[in-house]
Formats: structure tokens, sequence, C-alpha cells
């Protein structure tokens, strides 16, 4: 069985608003997002491009869509404070 990759991954949207997701594949998770094709959030021109400004992996997908419930659970400043908090688990600048 092939060992995916659980990814927690955040965007920053050309509104400056923020996105959450899930995927077990970042680059063409991105692609589909700016494409307009990756979630009904990031459809609207208005959004796009987007830029991927987060990335944690995590073992299971149940706890990587746990951690994407969270963020989306929290206001921008909390979404804000997350991000400069978790800075180390950001895997995204590796990829």
């Amino acid at each position: 069985m092939e060992n995916k990759k659980h990814c927690f991954y955040v965007l920053l949207c050309k509104d400056r608003s923020f996105y959450g997701g899930y995927t077990t594949d970042l680059s063409r998770r991105l692609k589909e997002h700016n494409q307009g094709i990756g979630a009904k959030y990031t459809q609207p021109k208005s959004r796009r491009p987007l830029k991927m400004i987060h990335a944690e992996v995590f073992e299971t997908r149940s706890q990587a869509t746990k951690a994407e419930a969270f963020f989306k659970s929290l206001s921008r400043i909390e979404k804000e404070n997350y991000l400069q908090l978790h800075q180390r688990e950001n895997i995204w600048h590796k990829c």
C-alpha cells in the first residue's frame, strides 16, 4: 500500500482572506485552486491567484482534517496567530 502524505494547508487569497484545506498532493491542489476548480470558495476570480503559505503533514487523514476544521473555526486574528506559532511545522517551503 502506498504511503500517502496527509496535508493540511493554508492559502492566501488575492482578497487577503485565508482558505484552509486537506490534500495528499500540495502542488496539484494549489494548481487546481488557481484554475478555479479547487473549491467553491476559491472559484471567484476576485480570490485568485492564490498563494500557498502554510502546510503541515500528518500521519492520517483524520489528523489532517481535524487540523483543517480547527483552523477554519478560528477568527482572522486567531488564524494569523496560528500561522505564527506553527511556523516550525510548516513544510511548504521544503516542498
